[in-house]
């Protein structure tokens, strides 16, 4: 696979939505959902192109592999 490159906050807005996350909120620039079984919301940038540290950070929280995001993302 290929590696992790920033991606527009609308791609991973929808990647988001895919796996089960909901949008709850904005505050200024920054985006917040949420999903049942997370102990913390995630928040992403509404920047052009989401920094790679943000998206692993964000995966973390998840428990998604860069490998699976990656194979998700293609699908989308």
């Amino acid at each position: 696979m290929s590696r992790l490159s920033p991606v527009h906050y609308k791609k991973f807005d929808q990647f988001l939505k895919y796996i089960g996350c909901e949008f709850v909120r904005q505050k200024g620039d920054h985006r917040i959902y949420r999903r049942a079984d997370l102990k913390r919301p995630i928040v992403i940038p509404a920047d052009k192109d989401i920094p790679i540290f943000v998206i692993r950070n964000n995966l973390r929280l998840l428990g998604i592999s860069p490998d699976e995001y990656l194979k998700i993302l293609n699908e989308l």
